[in-house]
């Protein structure tokens, strides 16, 4: 065998092979390979729609937690005000109560005191009758006169 044939041959069925792998293999092997770039492509688009949807994500987050906190220190503010309301109203309540137990306690101290007056009045009057019957010597009626002893106990 010659070895010019034998490379010829092999020229040609190397081309044969080639041209056949072109002809029906390359555009399996390309369509495959534009697909899997498409896939790729696809992909990356998705991951970057997915770190926009996280980053807006985000920013609507800090968003309601800005909101959140406003509104709990508001929510804050109004029962501080409240509490303090409260405190005032406790406090004007009892004074209120506080000078209203005083005039009850003033108005009994005047009471008990206007009752000893009478009593001692009356005592008085009882001790000037004896003291009138010792001098005199001799019993004074104490209803006979009545209006005399009423109008010594008034003068007392």
């Amino acid at each position: 065998m010659n070895p010019n044939i034998t490379l010829v041959v092999q020229g040609l069925a190397f081309f044969a092979v080639a041209w056949i792998v072109m002809k029906y293999g390359w555009p399996h092997i390309i369509a495959a390979i534009e697909e899997r770039q498409a896939k790729i492509a696809e992909g990356l688009a998705a991951a970057d729609r997915a770190r926009q949807e996280l980053a807006d994500a985000d920013a609507r987050v800090a968003d309601e937690i800005r909101k959140a906190r406003s509104e709990a220190t508001a929510i804050i503010e109004k029962a501080t005000q409240q509490a303090n309301q409260l405190v005032e109203k406790a406090k004007t309540d009892a004074i209120v109560e506080g000078t209203k137990q005083k005039a009850i306690a003033a108005a009994e101290i005047e009471s008990m005191a206007h009752r000893a007056r009478e009593e001692l009045r009356g005592k008085v009057a009882a001790l000037a009758i004896a003291g009138a019957e010792k001098i005199l010597k001799r019993e004074i009626d104490a209803s006979a006169h009545k209006d005399l002893i009423d109008q010594l106990v008034s003068e007392i």
